[in-house]
């Protein structure tokens, strides 16, 4: 089945929470190049300390971590986070707690 991409935008990346939170995510990916923390094409992701979906912002802090690790958070059936920290991110720290 065809990935209808411009329906999800209207129905949810076009919403204006989405193009705020999508700001904010560019906004930090901008700070981190001109830092010198992130490269164009690295493969990392600028996160957020305190995540967007639980009302974080730019000025709550950043940190760079690999995409993978980044994206992998447990998620409940609303899409938000049920945990702060990312399985990998648990597995690396020797962390199994939630």
């Amino acid at each position: 089945m065809a990935r209808d991409y411009k329906k999800e935008y209207e129905t949810y990346q076009g919403t204006e929470e989405q193009k705020k939170k999508r700001a904010l995510r560019n906004a930090a990916r901008r700070t981190a190049l001109r830092k010198g923390r992130v490269k164009k094409g690295d493969g990392n992701d600028v996160a957020h300390n305190k995540p967007l979906s639980k009302g974080g912002t730019n000025k709550d802090g950043t940190r760079v971590t690999s995409a993978s690790a980044n994206r992998s958070f447990d998620r409940n059936s609303n899409k938000g986070l049920v945990s702060e920290t990312s399985p990998k991110e648990r597995q690396r720290r020797g962390n199994n707690r939630r």
